[in-house]
């Protein structure tokens, strides 16, 4: 039997009175479901009529479009982002204070500044020299970029300070410049510590790209809504919308996955390679 030193193991009153607060919990929450569930009913709102309004061709290529919209507008502002993010980060690691100082200021002013408002303001400066969609995707992709890069160059930052210290000092030893050690020894190793992190802020930058309704982009959000209003059913049409965003974050969390167990299997395969040559050089 296992113990922990942060609690000491429940008893069997404490086990019973545990139990007795799931099964209690579990019951209001069913309580509350079927409620909610009888009051849509009397609503007629699983009446097969009321979703035959979703079964229409053309509702499904505008969603589609959406999607397409949404997908295209993440891909961009993530790619930039991590771009920019990597700039900032090694910019905040330099030793010179003229490329180090701008690097923060610029990392905590557009950390500080809400991702709506980015959009907003670009949207209104980019007024007069582009059309209405194209101005939307760039203060979309705008928007995310500087707001996320900001973030991701934190994200990069912490990874570096992660890595063991004798790994950069160990690259000086054999005469390595810091650029050399950055990028040949540290940046590879803090991959693994930053991959949650940048997935979970790639998720975040797919999410909020819903925040360019306000910017006339005719992403997924915004195709919801204009179909909730020619349907005249908000209930069925944001249900699907957020049954369609769950499955995508779900993709780009299955990605991770992949990547996680992709870059493990890999550093299994370098420490057995490291192993093999152990072996075989001559002791001493």
């Amino acid at each position: 039997m296992t113990t922990s030193v942060l609690y000491d193991a429940p008893g069997p009153r404490t086990r019973r009175r545990q139990r007795l607060y799931s099964v209690v919990f579990v019951l209001i929450a069913l309580a509350v479901l079927l409620w909610v569930l009888l009051k849509l009913q009397r609503a007629g709102q699983f009446d097969p009529d009321f979703w035959s309004g979703m079964t229409k061709g053309n509702i499904w290529v505008a969603i589609g479009d959406g999607v397409v919209a949404t997908i295209e507008a993440a891909a961009l502002a993530i790619v930039l982002a991590v771009a920019l993010g990597l700039v900032l980060a090694v910019g905040r690691l330099s030793d010179r204070s003229w490329v180090r100082l701008p690097s923060t200021w610029f990392i905590e002013f557009f950390r500080a500044i809400p991702v709506l408002l980015l959009m907003i303001l670009i949207f209104a400066a980019t007024g007069g020299h582009l059309d209405t969609d194209t101005r939307g995707l760039v203060a979309v992709v705008g928007g995310l970029m500087l707001y996320n890069g900001s973030v991701l160059a934190e994200v990069f930052r912490a990874g570096v300070h992660a890595v063991p210290k004798g790994q950069g000092e160990a690259g000086y030893a054999i005469g390595m410049r810091k650029s050399q050690v950055m990028a040949v020894v540290l940046v590879p190793q803090a991959v693994k510590f930053m991959l949650p992190a940048i997935v979970s802020q790639c998720v975040v930058a797919l999410k909020d790209t819903s925040l360019g309704f306000i910017a006339a982009y005719t992403e997924l959000s915004r195709q919801g809504r204009q179909i909730a209003l020619y349907l005249d059913n908000n209930l069925m049409v944001w249900a699907v919308i957020a049954v369609i965003y769950v499955a995508m974050n779900s993709v780009v969390g299955e990605l991770a996955a992949w990547l996680e167990r992709r870059m493990a299997g890999r550093g299994r395969s370098d420490a057995a390679a490291v192993a093999d040559v152990e072996e075989v050089l001559p002791v001493g």
